[in-house]
This record gives structure tokens, sequence and C-alpha cells, in this order.
């Protein structure tokens, strides 16, 4: 079966307004047998509700398994499958489950350790609602604009940019028509970059990212390079994700350099990986510029496909992509499928997630691959640069510092939630998979990872992506021509960054599905 990897971030949209409900919530009830350190099989309480679903999952055909319970013993089951399960669940706070509300009391199952950065190691725990994370994973299509909006400043005075569009969508077409480097100033009349009242903050929440289909929003907007705002409206629609955008070879015959922006690893990016990979091995290339600086993960079997089609055949043939280690109640076998662990190849076939299954894939052959990143770059996306170094294809890292999310798990739905905690973490060839501050490139400075040959470069939004004068891109082509870096940091916001405070590396609002790294069965 196909494997799938993603990774949590986080945080609500602006800093603006928090989600989630009380981690401590009102008392539901007195509790019944809840022993401290005494925990029942987790199968003693899946599936028994406080509010039964009836009848069938439209996504999976199946008839709902759920029969009347409570918030005990729905709180039951979180307790017990997170001992099981949990990679560190010897961490875990013993907390007696009829003292909280649902899901709020998985809020508190995890560990409170954190990395040698004092980051918290698990900053991935998340849930959803089932019904909507099973249509995101299956397609793709979501509720927004079609444009990407990364936060570089989260407290007044805001910046809200555009790092990327989808094409086609509500975003691109007139009288919307926005690219990259347009700065949002203020969403229906809401000043974006100096209102603080939470009434506010709430309706540029609302606005920014709306929760449902058909919603009309007025915003206004300064575009990259312009010296005069315009106000225009947006409705929001079903936006499908293009994840292989601005594949394209720079210079030609030997020296020719292939790039392409790859922003997901979903189930529609397979045949478009293909095609693309299938354009550059056509032109000869010579050298890759992967750009995952906003690629926060998805399915690992594409990661794998990936960096197969970097490095051919030559340098992965019985070699591992990726091993899963579990806690150490399983060393040999997986506890959710109950198999034994088997490594995950690279793969030289296609895996059919959107086209046939077992077409041989494109390789380019390359020793040697540069990847453009950033703090959105995390889980598939790190995959790929562990995976490589773990078969000696050398990594040239140019941007900012990766997210840091070595870890995964399977999604797991019970009454109608599914539930991501940590299961298990992902190492390479060479047994490592410790990077939980990320990546970072040899000469970036501050709070750092795994130092990757390359060059610290910040995001550039005065140009498109692919444009070999953006930051990012004219570094990687400069260091792969003469090994050095820019004399002074790349990139920036130019004339925009004088009306706010931005930080080194912003933050996109994505879908949980769009961050994670989880295993399917």
């Amino acid at each position: 079966m196909h494997s799938t990897l993603r990774w949590i971030g986080a945080a609500s949209l602006l800093g603006l307004a928090g989600c989630g409900g009380s981690a401590t919530g009102p008392s539901v009830g007195p509790t019944t047998a809840w022993t401290p350190g005494v925990y029942l099989a987790s199968s003693t309480f899946v599936n028994q509700c406080l509010a039964p679903r009836s009848g069938t999952d439209p996504f999976t055909g199946r008839t709902y398994p759920d029969v009347q319970g409570s918030t005990l013993t729905e709180n039951n089951f979180l307790r017990s499958w997170t001992h099981e399960l949990y990679l560190w669940y010897r961490e875990v706070p013993d907390l007696e489950p009829g003292l909280y509300a649902t899901p709020a009391y998985f809020d508190l199952l995890k560990t409170s350790a954190t990395t040698p950065s004092g980051t918290p190691k698990d900053r991935f725990h998340f849930t959803y609602p089932t019904s909507e994370w099973e249509a995101l994973a299956g397609s793709g299509v979501q509720a927004g604009y079609g444009a990407e909006f990364i936060v570089l400043a989260a407290r007044p005075p805001r910046q809200v940019v555009v790092a990327y569009t989808q094409p086609n969508s509500p975003a691109t077409t007139p009288p919307a028509s926005l690219a990259r480097g347009a700065q949002v100033l203020a969403v229906d009349g809401v000043d974006v970059v100096n209102t603080t009242d939470s009434a506010s903050v709430a309706m540029l929440n609302e606005g920014l990212f709306p929760s449902a289909l058909g919603v009309t929003h007025t915003f206004t907007v300064l575009d990259a390079g312009a010296t005069a705002s315009r106000t225009f409206t947006m409705t929001s629609g079903d936006v499908t994700s293009t994840p292989v955008q601005d594949v394209e070879t720079i210079g030609a015959g030997a020296g020719a350099v292939g790039y392409m922006l790859f922003n997901d690893h979903l189930a529609t990016a397979e045949q478009e990986l293909i095609a693309a990979f299938g354009q550059l091995a056509a032109a000869h290339v010579t050298d890759l510029v992967l750009d995952i600086r906003y690629n926060g993960g998805g399915y690992l079997d594409l990661a794998s496909e990936v960096a197969y089609m970097i490095a051919g055949p030559s340098r992965t043939s019985g070699r591992t992509f990726e091993k899963t280690v579990f806690n150490d109640k399983y060393p040999t076998v997986d506890p959710v499928t109950r198999q034994a662990i088997v490594p995950i190849p690279f793969y030289s076939t296609s895996q059919g997630f959107s086209g046939p299954s077992g077409q041989a894939l494109p390789t380019l052959n390359l020793p040697r691959v540069t990847v453009l990143t950033g703090a959105n770059t995390c889980s598939a996306s790190e995959s790929i640069i562990n995976s490589l170094r773990g078969v000696g294809v050398e990594v040239i890292q140019v941007g900012e510092t990766t997210c840091g999310k070595p870890y995964g798990f399977y999604p797991k739905d019970n009454c109608g939630t599914t539930y991501f905690s940590i299961e298990f973490k992902g190492v390479n060839d060479q047994g490592f998979g410790d990077y939980a501050d990320g990546f970072s490139p040899a000469n970036a400075t501050g709070t750092v990872g795994v130092p990757v040959p390359g060059c610290a470069v910040a995001d550039d939004f005065e140009h498109a992506l692919g444009d070999s004068s953006e930051g990012r891109l004219a570094a990687a082509l400069g260091y792969l021509a003469t090994g050095t870096c820019p004399s002074a940091p790349a990139g920036g916001l130019g004339v925009a960054a004088a009306q706010v405070r931005p930080t080194p590396e912003g933050l996109l609002h994505r879908s949980p599905f769009r961050e994670n790294r989880i295993l399917r069965r």
C-alpha cells in the first residue's frame, strides 16, 4: 500500500487569533475504571462515541462502526491508543480522562521535552474532522482563492504577502489577478497591518482563509513593484492544487540546469512530476534546482519517486529511501499494519497515485542536486534531502533552515475526528534521522540544524519563482558556477519592506494535510 508523509505546522493564521478549544475544559462527568498507570487495550473503547455517526462513509463506502458511548469512552480510547503507539509514550502524563473535554484531552497526551535548540520536541500533534481530512487527502481540493498567503510579520505592523498562486483560480482571474509579492493591506476594510481588536482580527482570519465556499470578500493590495494600491473582490471556491509548476531549463548544452517548483506531495502530483522529470531528462540537464521552499510534505512514496528520478538506479538500487522506527515496543513489526517493518525503497516505478501503477520513471542520474528551502520546507521534502544524503548524492541547500519534522504518523479516525499522534521517526540508508531542528545552509547563523553545503539566502518576493534573477535561484546558479555564496543576503521585499518589519522567514497557513508526514496502510 502507499505510504504517506506529512507534518503538522500549526499556528493559526497571522498569529492573529488562536484556534482550538481549551486544553483543560470543563469536567465531563465522574470517572470510572481509571487507575493511574493501568491501560486497557484501545480496542476496548474504539468507536464508542458521544454522538455516533450512522450510515455509510461517502469516501470509503464502509458503514460507520460507531456505537453509543460517551466523552469518557472517547477519552479512554485516546489514552490507551497513545500509550500503545506514541513514539515517546513514556513521556506522556497519565491524566484522568473523566476530567477533560474531547478532543481537548488529546492536546495534553504528548511529551513536553524539547530539542537541542529549546523547541518543543512534539509540535506536530493535531486533529482534523474526518470528513474534511478524507476530502483533502483524496483530491487536493479545498476551499480558498488559490493564493498562498505567507505571514512575514505576525504582529502589528503585520505583513502578509502572496507567496505563489494556483493556476486558473479566483486569485489569478480578473479582477484579482494576484501574483507573487502582492502585499495584503486590508480585508473587508479592516487594516491588516495595524488592527488589534479581536473582532477585526476574526474578520481578517475569515477573509484571508475562508471556511466555506462561495463567500466574497474585498481585498486591498499593493502589487510587487507598484506605488499605488488597488481594491477588488474575490469569491472562495474549490481550488485544486497544481503541485508542480515552472518547469524549465536554464542554459543549454552540457551546462544546462533544470528548475522546477514542487509545492505539495499530493496524489495529483505524481503524473506532473513524471512529466517534469521527463521534460528535463529530454533536455539533458546536468544539474537540477529543486524548489521546495513552500513544500510542507505529503505522500512519502512520492518523495521516494522524486529522489529516484533525481539520482537514478546506479545510486539507489537496493538502498533504503527511508526506514520507519516505532517506539521500543515494536522493534521489528509495524504496530498498525501488523506487518514486518520493511524499509521504503527508492521507487523506480509509479505507485499509482494519479496514473497507472508500475510505469517506469524517468531519471536524471545526477550526482548532486540543489534544493531551495525555507521554514515551510517540511516532512516529505526533508526526507528527499535526508535520503539522497544517505546514498552519497551531494545535496546543496540554498535558502533558510527547514522546519525539522523527521517524525510521522498514521491518521486514526475515532467518532468523526481524525487524530494525528507521532508514531515513528524516519531514518535514511545510513540510519540517520536526527534533524528535529531542520537542515541549514552551512553559512546560516542563529539557531541552526544539521549543516548542509550551500548558502543562507532570504526569500525574494520582488521576482517570480523560476526567474533566474530571483534571490534564491540566482544564488543557487552562482554557487553551482563558482562554489561561492552571495557576499550579502539576497532577497527581501524592496519598497514594501520599509513599511513593516518582516521576519526572516514567514509561515504559510495551510491545511494540516499539506504539512504532515503520515503513513497510510
